[in-house]
């Protein structure tokens, strides 16, 4: 019943908006007849202009019906000016709540009241977003914290009641995923109940303060030595579930780019800086900032961090293992390379497309797809458009749709409309290919070796004095019923003992591995010197 009520919602929101007399008047002849059946009476939104209307709509109907359109107004290659205009509105300036509510959240969550924490406190929201509102202060020092005195924060308060609007537009969501699953073969490959668990999951987490607070710290760590870009200290002793306070970054919205202009700030190095951060983020820690639209991204103008990249609002982040972040790098590469049939390869060993694929088809499809977009400009590029034929190619090879990179695409898309408006002559295969190189270096090559070496020394030193004591214990344990069987004994200890000593196999592979990985070096260096 809540999800019937709950659609007549959106259906009522969207003729009250205007945006059905909007879908009857760009529609087909031939489809008009069968809406304008429905929409027959004239809607008050009509007079308004049509970015407006999809504006307004969207922000009537909630969370996740903005975080959509937060993800278009980032296209603006694939919209008109005038919607992605009103769309980019969406991104910080979402209608908040009262000034009333949001002091009353924050005293609750503080236990103290604003006066005793802040000494001044704009009670006026600088931004308003779906989920949340950010409010500027600055703090009093504390007897644990004196020099917190005078210090500007930003305070994030979670919107009240936002909760139920999510649980009941998820479970539409689930309903719709479970329609296109059973409608076709080409719906359960898409994986629609998956991707939908994992939007539900991140929503669910960015309902989480606490959450985008570690987020954040762990972000800050990875890049705080970084001349390219700047994320906010938290002050973990004010931070709740509802309510975060931390440290007030000055900056200028990337989305402002007459005023980044006027400032003198080079945007093909802002560009390129843009794409070196992201790919640092995916590819070096696995961790990445997944809601990159223009509300979230500031550029410093201050003088000892000019022309810096200020991350904001960390509700929503991407996390790959080692296999995703191995399998994307080395595709990436290949890609940048040319090398299609290492493309296929790579996809047939993942277990991406079935086994019986043949290499030189899967090669074929997908240089006829990559190869027109090489040595072009982005401004000639739409990554949407090669996503496209890349998905119909999948489609003709039943390639498993990934829900766990789902994010990771979405983002990417992200990045290129970014660095589309900032530098359109920007060529991302080169600006990116230097980082994955790197990448693949230090994972894959002897670096990785000497790394992975070094971590697992400690454990050796552990486990080398006790190994002759486990291969007598196993044999003493083993002869016996190995005997009695009449298996054969050496087969049955190393079984044994592989299964009891898991590290101990590992030791003895990985010094195989060096040995021969050394002798290997001394042999290449002195045939070099030879």
């Amino acid at each position: 019943m809540r999800r019937i009520a709950r659609l007549t919602f959106i259906f009522f929101t969207a003729w009250r908006y205007g945006l059905l007399p909007l879908l009857r008047d760009i529609l087909k002849p031939g489809l008009k007849r069968g809406l304008l059946t429905i929409v027959c009476w004239t809607s008050p939104g009509e007079s308004l202009p049509r970015g407006e209307r999809i504006r307004l709509t969207l922000e009537a109907l909630g969370p996740i019906f903005v975080k959509f359109g937060q993800v278009l107004s980032t296209r603006r290659d694939l919209l008109p000016e005038d919607i992605a205009n009103e769309l980019a509105k969406l991104q910080d300036q979402v209608p908040p709540f009262s000034n009333d509510e949001s002091c009353c959240l924050i005293e609750e969550a503080l236990g103290q009241s604003i006066e005793e924490v802040f000494i001044s406190f704009d009670a006026t929201p600088v931004a308003s977003a779906s989920v949340a509102q950010v409010h500027f202060g600055r703090l009093r020092g504390t007897e644990k914290h004196p020099e917190w005195e005078g210090r500007a924060v930003a305070v994030k308060v979670l919107r009240p009641g936002i909760l139920p609007v999510i649980e009941g537009d998820l479970a539409l969501l689930y309903d719709l995923a479970k329609i296109v699953e059973r409608s076709s073969e080409d719906g359960r490959r898409l994986k629609p109940r998956e991707n939908v668990a994992e939007f539900d999951t991140y929503l669910h987490d960015e309902l989480d303060l606490m959450r985008e607070a570690a987020n954040a710290s762990q972000l800050r760590r990875y890049f705080v030595d970084s001349k390219k870009l700047m994320i906010p200290e938290m002050y973990w002793d004010l931070c709740h579930t509802n309510v975060i306070v931390m440290e007030k970054m000055d900056g200028i919205s990337i989305g402002r780019t007459a005023d980044l202009r006027a400032a003198g700030v080079d945007f093909k190095k802002l560009a390129a800086d843009g794409v070196e951060i992201f790919f640092t983020q995916v590819f070096q820690y696995g961790f990445f900032h997944a809601d990159m639209h223009p509300g979230n991204i500031m550029i410093s103008l201050e003088p000892d961090t000019f022309g810096r990249f200020i991350s904001l609002d960390f509700g929503i982040v991407g996390a790959l293992s080692q296999s995703d972040k191995s399998y994307l790098a080395l595709n990436f590469l290949a890609f940048f390379n040319r090398d299609y049939r290492r493309v296929a390869e790579l996809h047939i060993e993942s277990g991406w497309v079935p086994a019986n694929t043949r290499v030189e088809e899967l090669e074929g499809a997908v240089r006829s797809v990559c190869e027109p977009y090489f040595d072009r400009p982005l401004k000639e590029i739409s990554l949407g458009i090669v996503l496209m034929r890349l998905f119909q190619t999948s489609r003709r090879f039943k390639v498993e749709i990934q829900p766990q990179l789902t994010l990771l695409q979405k983002t990417l898309l992200n990045v290129e409309g970014l660095a589309r408006q900032l530098d359109p002559d920007l060529d991302l295969w080169k600006t990116a290919k230097p980082i994955l190189e790197k990448w693949v270096s230090q994972q894959l090559g002897w670096r990785a070796l000497v790394d992975g070496l070094k971590n697992e020394a400690p454990g050796w030193a552990q486990i080398l004095p006790t190994l002759p004591r486990l291969i007598a214990e196993s044999l003493a344990q083993d002869r016996g019923r190995a005997q009695k069987e009449g298996r054969n004994l050496e087969l049955e200890v190393l079984k044994s003992l592989l299964a009891q000593e898991r590290r101990t196999h590992r030791l003895i592979v990985g010094t195989l591995l060096f040995t021969s990985g050394f002798l290997a070096g001394i042999l290449i260096i002195g045939l070099g010197l030879y």
